[in-house]
């Protein structure tokens, strides 16, 4: 037997740990029917992010989905969230089994 796979969106977004809850929170209402949530710790623009307290940590949220619900994250994430936070956020094409849970 062979799978097909199926290509969905990867949305991934590494933004600062304090609206996780905020932003999550917004991902169904937009058509998201799931999400992983994963503590992150780096260094970019702004400096070294060691997560050693809450306000110098970072979480990265990544969603499966289609095309028009990553467009609708997208278009949140840039109204509501760039202009009052550091966060970013890339889409890359995947293939998953099962397409419809996603």
């Amino acid at each position: 037997m062979t799978s097909r796979l199926i290509i969905r969106k990867l949305v991934t977004i590494v933004c600062e740990s304090s609206i996780e809850q905020q932003l999550t929170g917004n991902l169904s209402k937009l058509g998201a029917t799931g999400f992983t949530v994963t503590d992150a710790r780096g260094s970019g623009e702004h400096g070294y992010r060691d997560a050693l307290w809450p306000e110098n940590a970072n979480t990265r949220i990544e969603v499966l989905c289609d095309e028009a619900v990553a467009t609708r994250i997208l278009d949140m994430l840039v109204a509501s969230y760039y202009p009052f936070y550091t966060l970013v956020t890339f889409v890359t094409d995947v293939g998953v089994l099962r397409p419809e849970k996603f």
